[in-house]
């Protein structure tokens, strides 16, 4: 007799293999058999007219904080992630000196928009090197699998003081020290290494993190270290526009260690075309065996625009600066007078305000990119919905539409700016990109950018979008988007003990009714420590999740249940 018997659905194993209608017999937290009516279970699941997929894998997640305080991971475990890999970007908090945990924060606030009054409030520190970071979270109870990497900026730090916070080249000395932790890290089950040479990234205004213009000597020291150790993947973020320049020697490092390289591949408005190139990178680099992938969004990394948000196109505005700090409802008071409106709607103002700030100007007032989100959320939508194209047809201005979308629903309304990834206005390049066998699903950034990100629903959206509604092109394979966000990003990161609905894979599964399946609007919620704010997009549709054979989420609802554990180093069946 089976543990648990999930009976009658139709499977999607994970393998690309196409669909069947059958069972799925769990023992012991794993899959004990899969076929045509199995054997009795203590516990049957009628899973009749839904999908059975394996539980998904998501590689790219900055929930270095919020795991010290959240099991479920939200909202992660809404969208049937059971098992999740952060420390990504080359931020994260260990190694940490104790005088050091203030700056980590800032850090992290900076690069990942996470408030740092909410990490201040919910971390508690209980480790100084990176393998005692792994030993905290190994003690804490938790819903679904979780496995870190080494950030550059908390190591780099931690060997060189304020000489690395003000990116002194690293010495000799300070190079073979890094090394030796990255070393310990990766032994004591650290998943890789990352970091960040991108200059999006700062903090406290103006600064970059550690790491961004490390020397080759000390990058590719680093890279040696882990070939040495043999696992872990060297993950980085980089100027997206100038991609082409680092592939070389990433290629390199893949070659000498026959790990995986992985490297952030999307597509900006500056080089809309680079994207061909680096695919063009990826298949010789395939032909040579070389283990180097692009890691690549489901969809447009979506900029959500809200009065309650981090960023809109009102926000540089004088008028705005001195409400800002106003409770909501005097803010949303003073945003309802005509004449608030009409002062933040000063199409002159708004140009004075931003007169030496290009990159703000881009981020706020590209309003031809710019689109109402609405009630049933569009990630591809159509030119002709642009508040540029509104205000064009209606005789208004763009600063007038824009005002009035975030007004809708009592002040609550949001608009969506796709930054990345919609230069063509469509996601054909993505359509592309997702059926490419050395690129890899990633970049939903769960955890992160609370007040302007919600990507964390992309794992749901590859069903959703791609596999069943998308109308502006070809959609793709159902077994494919499952493929790509289980098996595949499991096997990428060594681990190969589960993303396959077969015998001797880890039981991890989710129920899901396709038909229902959807992703609600996100919201802004003050759920987090200390009152913290986020952005939060739930899921409907999803039947239950089960991880290691015990269901950790049903109907959408937590069940209590925590099995989940620390992930380290390679996991084998």
């Amino acid at each position: 007799m089976f543990d648990t018997v999930i009976r009658g659905g139709t499977i999607v194993d994970g393998s690309g293999a196409p669909r069947f209608t059958g069972d799925v017999g769990i023992t012991d937290g794993k899959i004990a058999e899969v076929g045509a009516k199995l054997g009795a279970g203590r516990r049957e699941v009628d899973a009749t007219g839904a999908l059975v997929t394996p539980g998904w894998v998501d590689v790219h997640t900055h929930y270095d904080g919020q795991v010290t305080w959240d099991p479920y991971l939200s909202p992660s475990t809404d969208h049937g992630v059971t098992s999740v890999v952060m420390g990504n970007c080359g931020v994260g908090f260990a190694p940490v000196r104790p005088d050091k945990h203030d700056w980590l924060i800032s850090v992290m606030e900076g690069v990942e928009d996470i408030p740092g009054t909410v990490l201040a409030e919910g971390i508690q520190w209980e480790w100084e090197s990176f393998p005692e970071y792994l030993d905290a979270l190994a003690r804490k109870p938790r819903a679904l699998d979780v496995g870190a990497q080494i950030p550059h900026s908390a190591l780099r730090t931690y060997v060189m003081g304020e000489r690395g916070i003000t990116h002194d080249e690293a010495t000799p000395q300070d190079i073979a020290q890094m090394v030796q932790l990255v070393r310990e890290g990766l032994q004591a089950g650290a998943l890789g290494f990352s970091t960040t040479r991108t200059l999006i990234h700062k903090y406290q205004q103006r600064k970059y993190p550690p790491g961004t213009f490390a020397s080759p000597d000390e990058i590719l020291g680093i890279a040696r270290a882990m070939g040495e150790v043999g696992h872990g993947v060297f993950q980085m973020t980089s100027n997206h526009s100038q991609m082409e320049t680092e592939v070389p020697w990433l290629a390199e490092v893949a070659r000498r260690n026959r790990l995986p390289v992985a490297f952030a591949l999307v597509q900006t408005d500056q080089t809309p075309d680079t994207w061909k190139r680096l695919l063009a990178a990826l298949d010789d680099a395939q032909k040579e065996d070389i283990p180097l992938y692009g890691a690549v969004a489901g969809r447009p990394a979506g900029i959500l625009m809200a009065w309650l948000g981090s960023t809109h196109p009102f926000m540089a505005h004088p008028l705005w600066q001195q409400m800002a700090a106003l409770p909501w409802e005097q803010k949303l008071a003073r945003l309802r007078d005509p004449a608030v409106r009409a002062q933040l709607t000063d199409a002159a103002a708004m140009r004075q305000a931003m007169e030496h700030d290009s990159r703000l100007a881009y981020l706020t007032q590209s309003f031809h990119k710019m689109y109402a989100l609405g009630a049933e959320p569009d990630y591809e939508p159509a030119q002709e919905r642009s508040i540029a194209a509104i205000a064009q047809r209606e005789g208004r201005s763009p600063l007038e539409v824009a005002y009035d979308m975030l007004m809708a629903q009592d002040g609550k309304g949001i608009v969506y700016f796709p930054s990345f990834n919609y230069a063509y206005n469509d996601l054909s390049q993505l359509h592309t990109q997702l059926q490419h066998p050395r690129t890899m699903m990633s970049l939903a950034d769960g955890g992160a950018h609370c007040g302007y990100i919600c990507d964390v629903s992309m794992p749901t959206y590859m069903l959703t979008h791609w596999a069943r509604d998308r109308s502006r092109g070809p959609t793709l394979p159902l077994e494919l988007m499952v493929q790509r966000q289980t098996r595949d990003t499991a096997a990428i990161y060594g681990l190969h003990d589960r993303g396959l609905l077969q015998p001797g894979y880890l039981a991890d599964v989710n129920i899901i009714d396709f038909d229902r399946l959807r992703i609600p609007p996100p919201y802004v919620a003050f759920d987090l420590p200390a009152g913290g704010r986020r952005l939060v997009q739930t899921a409907e549709g999803y039947r239950a999740t089960f991880k290691a054979g015990e269901a950790i989420m049903e109907n959408g609802e937590r069940t209590g249940a925590l099995p989940g554990r620390l992930l380290r180093g390679p996991q084998k069946r």
